[in-house]
């Protein structure tokens, strides 16, 4: 009779099987959990991350964009600049060249002056008197001095100014350059991707480089290089301006004294007359002027007066203040309030009583003034007289005793000079 053979080895109860299947199928389903919540993770961090380098991405190509415009406005800003500079060293140096060629004109007006004074040198005897004409030419040779120094110095002015000019457009230049090269390197970084042939990882990129500054001080560079450049502009063309006046201006003083000079005999009498009027209104207007000078001091004396007592009111408030207890003695807007008010009112008060100083001074100096006038006038009465007593009794040689006329007179005889002439010489 044949055996079952019994293989040895252990031997599972079936709740060790059913547990055993329950517990793969338990871990099969946790591990599967743990890989679908991984994969969700995964997910979204693959689309956080992708929108986050997309949106970094985006917003810093439209930084970039945002750069490049503010550099490119810059650029043309210094770009105009430097075109109105050159149009202004142009202009500039045109007007230096015609200063100089001005005084070079004024060594003829000076060697003519010069020349006559050397010709009345050879009058003899009594005629070698110092006459108004001998005057006049003295002064015309003054005057061609002072106007070839006042044109030298114009010419001095304008080769500084060109030279700050230049200077400036140097600056400028210098400036406009570097941002044009730096326009090419952001529109370069601008066309960057993905797919460019030449990115690749570099040696700490994030470091900051040496001589880099803040964009505060970029701004404040450009904004000093734009004021300087205006700065310099309405320099030169104020300067332009003061150069052509002053070439007007010279050339106008230069008639007029040639004119003077011209007229030098029969301009004593009516020269008198005009600076006796002159007197006389500089007179009435300077009592005028006195009057109100002295209302003017009266005024600031009552103001100066208000704004005392304003004082006095803040100070008492102020230290009225001090006397809050404990917390309460704060420096709170009031407090700032007052102490601004004071500050302000003392200002105010020296500024019055700075004002009231001068004031007093120029009324003095009206008075002397005044009095000096009043003085002059008597002298140039007593000379006026003199000089017509003078001249109607030298008529006497010229008209008959029976024919003369006292109302035609020297004076009557030079009414008929032009306008300009008479407006020039006064």
């Amino acid at each position: 009779m044949a055996s079952l053979s019994v293989k040895p080895g252990q031997r599972f109860t079936m709740p060790d099987w059913h547990n055993n299947s329950q517990l793969i199928s338990a871990n099969a389903e946790q591990q599967r959990y743990t890989s679908h919540h991984i994969r969700q993770e995964g997910r979204a961090l693959r689309n956080e991350t992708g929108n986050q380098a997309r949106w970094d991405e985006h917003n810093n190509r439209t930084r970039l964009n945002e750069r490049i415009t503010s550099v490119d406005r810059w650029r043309e800003i210094l770009a105009r600049y430097l075109t109105d500079i050159d149009l202004e060293i142009d202009a500039l140096s045109k007007v230096k060249e015609a200063t100089e060629n001005t005084l070079q004109a004024k060594n003829l007006c000076l060697d003519v002056a010069i020349e006559c004074l050397t010709f009345r040198e050879s009058r003899r005897d009594i005629d070698v008197v110092r006459d108004p004409v001998e005057e006049e030419l003295q002064r015309e040779v003054k005057l061609i001095e002072k106007i070839k120094k006042m044109l030298q110095q114009r010419v001095d002015e304008a080769f500084k100014q060109l030279c700050l000019l230049k200077e400036t457009r140097q600056q400028l230049n210098c400036d406009h350059r570097h941002k044009v090269e730096t326009l090419e390197l952001d529109r370069q970084c601008l066309s960057f991707n993905v797919t460019s042939g030449n990115i690749s990882f570099k040696v700490n990129p994030t470091r900051i480089p040496d001589g880099t500054t803040a964009l505060r001080e970029w701004e404040l560079n450009n904004q000093c290089n734009k004021e300087r450049a205006d700065t310099e502009l309405k320099a030169s063309v104020e300067l332009r301006g003061a150069i052509m006046l002053t070439i007007a201006q010279t050339n106008n003083e230069l008639d007029a004294q040639r004119i003077a000079t011209e007229f030098a005999l029969r301009k004593r009498i009516r020269d008198m007359e005009g600076a006796l009027s002159e007197l006389k209104w500089q007179e009435q207007n300077t009592l005028e002027e006195i009057a109100e000078m002295e209302e003017e001091i009266r005024q600031l004396e009552e103001n100066l007066r208000k704004r005392t007592l304003d004082l006095k009111v803040a100070h008492t408030r102020l230290e009225t203040r001090t006397y809050r207890p404990h917390v309460e003695l704060c420096r709170d807007q009031a407090q700032y309030g007052l102490t601004d008010e004071v500050q302000q009112l003392e200002g105010t008060i020296r500024a019055l009583q700075q004002k009231r100083t001068e004031s007093q001074d120029a009324l003095d100096g009206l008075y002397r003034q005044l009095h000096r006038i009043q003085t002059d006038i008597g002298y140039k009465t007593n000379s006026l007289q003199l000089d017509n007593k003078c001249m109607e009794t030298r008529r006497k040689l010229v008209i008959p005793v029976e024919k003369f006329d006292p109302e035609v007179d020297a004076v009557n005889r030079t009414r008929n000079l032009p306008r300009n002439s008479q407006l020039e010489l006064a």
